[in-house]
């Protein structure tokens, strides 16, 4: 049974706050790793930062078309120049960000905490639209278009000039969801959905679903334990997507074909980083491992790491950033895991991911701090 749009957004109300509560264990979480000494092995210097303050929300900041799009204090989205950190243009939102902003280079798009898809074009508010669920995801703008995927993984579509609503894509409702990003994003004239524990291929023109492709399949005893959900991060490359199921698989998918390559029971929740021959994730009780992206096979592991709650890494040539709950940035090599440098924020959590424009990698913290290294 679908459920009606009033029945899901009193569902959506409830439910998350369950399994939010349901999936943070009550047990005394175990003693972070301590931390070594590092030699630093790789040179980084800071290229710029600043403090856009503490959003109320746990908002990961994008980089499209360099900018860098951050939630930042007041309730507002601000666009800056990734280089150099300098504002570019502030649009008041009128309530926190609920999902990441997608942009295509002209329209800006952000979801908020009132259910509201915001759009902006060149730096102002060109319409706005209530949504009749809340929604984490990073919008897609696309094609004339702005895709939605909500939290009770519905998926619509939107013209961008005016906001009237193309189509409308439902699925069974299902009694709990998460309250963090899920998986969406454009491959050719596809657009390819994360719904439950599978990647769906969805025309974009009609909001017909082309094929589907799991990753993940639901298990366990209760509700809770059922959660597969496709979480972001995601690590595209060309036709290949490779996506975290929540707490249960790490996989990659042939977005063409709508065909799984491989999936392996890993568990974590926070989404994975990859290149041509690696695909990069940390679980979740802060191991990170690489695997091979052709086959799946492990490449290595690091747990000098662990119980640090680890933010999703960031694969950036010869290294891999992570953040941590104590706001440190941990350089690793890819080729071993092993620790090349350690950067210092604020002392508060990481946000998201780090973030990579062009030669700068990017993090925001939970205190609004905006830090941009740059390799020496």
């Amino acid at each position: 049974m679908i459920p009606t749009l009033s029945a899901s957004r009193a569902a959506l109300a409830v439910l998350s706050c369950l399994v939010m509560a349901a999936c943070s264990p009550s047990a005394k979480r175990p003693e972070p790793a301590p931390l070594a000494a590092v030699s630093p092995l790789m040179g980084v210097k800071l290229a710029w930062k600043g403090n856009v303050g503490a959003s109320g929300s746990s908002v990961a900041p994008t980089v499209e078309h360099g900018l860098l799009l951050v939630a930042g204090a007041d309730d507002a989205l601000l666009a800056l120049d990734s280089g150099s950190g300098k504002s570019m243009w502030r649009v008041d939102l009128g309530a926190p960000a609920s999902s990441p902003a997608g942009y295509d280079g002209r329209t800006a798009a952000i979801i908020t905490a009132e259910n509201d898809l915001v759009v902006v074009e060149e730096g102002k508010e060109a319409w706005r639209k209530r949504l009749p669920a809340r929604s984490f995801t990073r919008p897609v703008v696309a094609g004339g278009r702005v895709f939605v995927h909500q939290a009770d993984r519905s998926v619509a579509a939107f013209d961008a000039g005016n906001g009237a609503r193309l189509w409308a894509l439902s699925r069974p409702g299902e009694p709990l969801v998460l309250q963090q990003p899920g998986v969406m994003l454009a491959v050719g004239n596809t657009l390819v959905v994360g719904l439950s524990g599978y990647l769906a291929g969805i025309d974009p023109d009609a909001g017909r679903i082309r094929w589907t492709a799991t990753v993940a399949n639901p298990r366990g005893t209760n509700e809770v334990e059922r959660l597969v959900d496709l979480v972001a991060p995601y690590a595209r490359l060309g036709e290949s997507v490779c996506v975290r199921s929540f707490s249960s698989r790490v996989g990659c998918v042939d977005a063409v074909a709508g065909r799984t390559i491989w999936s392996n029971a890993d568990q974590g929740a926070a989404g994975v980083s990859g290149d041509a021959e690696m695909v990069i994730g940390s679980d979740a009780d802060g191991v990170v491992r690489a695997w091979n992206r052709a086959t799946g096979a492990e490449l290595w592991s690091n747990a000098r790491l662990k119980y640090r709650q680890l933010t999703a890494p960031r694969l950036l040539g010869q290294s891999v950033a992570i953040g941590d709950a104590d706001g440190w940035v941990h350089l690793v090599s890819r080729k071993d895991g092993s620790e090349l440098n350690r950067l210092s924020t604020d002392g508060s959590p990481v946000v998201g991911s780090p973030v990579l424009a062009g030669d700068v990698l990017v993090v925001q913290t939970q205190k609004g701090g905006l830090f941009a290294w740059r390799p020496e």
